[in-house]
């Protein structure tokens, strides 16, 4: 599938001047909240395998913290620069806002392939970054998480670096392994947010879950937990990509075999499910199917691909899969999207779980966590709904209202703006 010709900074800004536009935003209060408040590029050079040294970029944006510490993922990608982790860090702050959670938005990352790495050389570069950017971070000021390319381990090795300088601090990151401190429910929760709304949104449209044909783009962490929760509610995967290839199986394929089979290194083509056969990624875009959920990177979602969609609703696991001329001509054929900035809160939902557990040093059962996370994601679909029929315009546009409503009103109480 050909790269997005749409960056992710440009399809986030797109919707904050819609959304800003729509609220008459005074261009003063505009230009505040649409821009950072700090951004951090340093240097992380390491000694890979190679016996050579290499230079990486690292970056922290802290875009905006009226309403509570900056939260955010780290991420480790090629394609990583200033401006897609500045788009990230935005988009983190209509998202905690939109779910209600007190946090503000960063977003980090480092230009590495992950994928290209040993254990050894990811762990060199972790503790590199932490080490040029931990001045900026802190349990009451920024918490990083997991992102692409990156996992529990990683976790464990940033909280493990800035515990060398300021003590055991287990609030400074979350996503860690249950072992340190970690949330149980934590890894499955982005997944989990994603099924809870889709549950939500289907009575509106008529489907019932255990009738429903998923095809799910993407099955990292995000997409196969996505695929194991809903099958479980009696929903049929019918397809599955990821970057090198993917599958159909019209009788529904076995996401707990699938996960299985990724997780001991084996690609999502090669698996050997029965009736599984191999198909390209445009013709598991073109899949009939009652639910689609972009699980994969940025901008997938596109111009020249979205007519290809065959598909009643659109629960957006990746931020930004859809650009703005995709999500037009979605709307034109009728399918229903539930916007990322809303969809995948799942994950800094659950993080905000582990952040207060680990600023009490106590642990809540899983049972729990799940039963919170499902009570905050039912409200924010429900809130953002009802905003998008009061105000008649897609429930994209609504949620980015809502979150710029709740930053702004914020930071007019602290004082900032007027």
């Amino acid at each position: 599938m050909t790269g997005p010709e749409v960056s992710n900074y440009d399809i986030v800004n797109h919707w904050f001047d819609l959304a800003a536009d729509r609220m008459e935003l005074r261009d003063d209060i505009r230009e505040v909240v649409r821009t950072s408040y700090r951004e951090v590029q340093v240097q992380v050079p390491v000694t890979l395998g190679d016996g050579k040294i290499h230079v990486f970029k690292g970056f922290r944006v802290q875009h905006n913290g009226a309403r509570g510490p900056y939260k955010g993922g780290i991420r480790y990608h090629p394609a990583v620069d200033l401006d897609e982790v500045r788009a990230l860090a935005t988009l983190m702050t209509w998202k905690t806002a939109v779910a209600g959670i007190p946090f503000g938005g960063a977003k980090g990352g480092v230009d590495c392939d992950a994928t290209a790495l040993d254990e050894s050389e990811l762990q060199q570069i972790t503790r590199s970054f932490i080490d040029k950017i931990e001045k900026v971070l802190g349990p009451q000021r920024d918490i990083p998480a997991p992102d692409v390319g990156t996992n529990a381990q990683t976790m464990a090795w940033m909280m493990d670096e800035y515990g060398k300088l300021h003590g055991h601090t287990p609030a400074i990151v979350t996503g860690k392994p249950i072992s340190l401190e970690g949330s149980y429910g934590r890894e499955a929760a982005t997944g989990r947010g994603i099924v809870h709304m889709f549950r939500e949104a289907a009575p509106s449209l008529g489907l019932q879950p255990a009738d429903c044909r998923v095809v799910l783009q993407g099955f990292g962490n995000v997409g196969s937990w996505a695929a194991r929760i809903i099958a479980q509610l009696g929903a049929t995967v019918i397809a599955v990509s990821d970057a090198d290839g993917a599958i159909h199986a019209e009788e529904g394929l076995d996401p707990e075999a699938l996960a299985l089979h990724v997780r001991d290194g084996g690609k999502v083509a090669e698996f050997e499910g029965e009736g599984a056969a191999a198909i390209t990624p445009e013709e598991l875009l073109a899949l009939e199917c009652e639910a689609f959920i972009p699980a994969a990177l940025g901008g997938m979602i596109h111009a020249g691909n979205a007519d290809l969609l065959n598909t009643r609703i659109v629960v957006e696991g990746a931020n930004s899969p859809t650009t703005p001329q995709a999500d037009e001509i979605l709307a034109g054929k009728g399918v229903h999207v539930v916007p990322d900035v809303m969809a995948n809160a799942g994950g800094v939902v659950v993080s905000y779980f582990e952040w207060v557990q680990n600023l009490q040093h106590f642990r809540w059962e899983e049972r729990e966590v799940n039963e919170k996370l499902g009570s905050i994601m039912r409200r924010t679909y429900r809130e953002v709904s009802a905003r998008a029929s009061e105000d008649e315009v897609p429930m994209r546009v609504a949620a980015y209202q809502t979150g710029i409503e709740r930053v702004v009103d914020a930071a007019r109480t602290r004082g900032y703006i007027s």
